[in-house]
């Protein structure tokens, strides 16, 4: 694990305040960041969408959230579907998230594995009056690579023509502005590992050293000649 547990009620909290943005009786989807792949069967280390982990606290590839404020089913006014993992996908890409340990991370009560979604999402769109989809809509964002919101986007388009489409990046730009006391106090609590990580290197700083040894609990001695 990249950091300690984090409580779920943050994540219940910021569903509700996104929640509480949308229009009557539309939805939402987040979908996670891809894998992005290096050469042959490698692939860089995953990093999940910031907005799905901040909605969810997910950090797991091949994972959807939808929000659905107004659906008519009570239980599935929020849904989260996840990779359904085996043995096998255990031994070659590491442990996943069963639907307990997702519930537990996220206080969402309806997990549904990804290869579910697509009978749900015909389900709620057609019941809805529009579908907030995310984007990178950073005015600084110069990618031309394909998301995974970009290629569900077309999904969408194509296979609901007749739905609205709204933006969810105006709502998440002006929530996640603005940091709760949760937020915070995580955040210092990184900005203070950061601190002591760099206090312990200028230790063993000096003219000649290498990266790599700084790297090392304990660095290599080296010799100006």
């Amino acid at each position: 694990m990249r950091y300690l547990p984090i409580n779920n009620s943050l994540f219940t909290s910021n569903r509700k305040k996104f929640s509480e943005k949308m229009k009557n009786n539309t939805l939402s989807i987040f979908n996670s960041n891809d894998i992005m792949p290096t050469n042959a069967d490698g692939s860089m280390p995953f990093r999940q969408n910031n907005d799905l982990l901040w909605l969810s606290g997910i950090d797991q590839e091949e994972s959807v959230l939808i929000i659905y404020p107004d659906n008519p089913s009570i239980k599935d006014r929020e849904m989260l579907f996840i990779k359904k993992t085996s043995e096998l996908i255990a031994i070659w890409e590491g442990e996943k998230l069963s639907k307990e340990s997702a519930y537990v991370q996220s206080g969402i009560k309806s997990i549904y594995w990804i290869d579910e979604l697509n009978d749900k999402l015909k389900e709620v769109i057609n019941n809805s009056n529009g579908v907030y989809l995310n984007k990178n809509m950073h005015a600084r964002s110069t990618s031309e690579v394909e998301t995974r919101d970009d290629r569900f986007r077309k999904k969408i388009k194509e296979e609901f023509s007749s739905k609205r489409i709204l933006e969810s990046a105006p709502i998440m730009h002006d929530l996640r502005s603005i940091k709760s006391s949760e937020e915070i106090s995580l955040i210092q609590e990184a900005c203070n590992i950061t601190e002591k990580g760099f206090r312990r290197i200028l230790k063993c700083i000096h003219p000649g050293i290498m990266e790599y040894e700084i790297g090392m609990e304990s660095p290599i001695k080296t010799t100006k000649i």
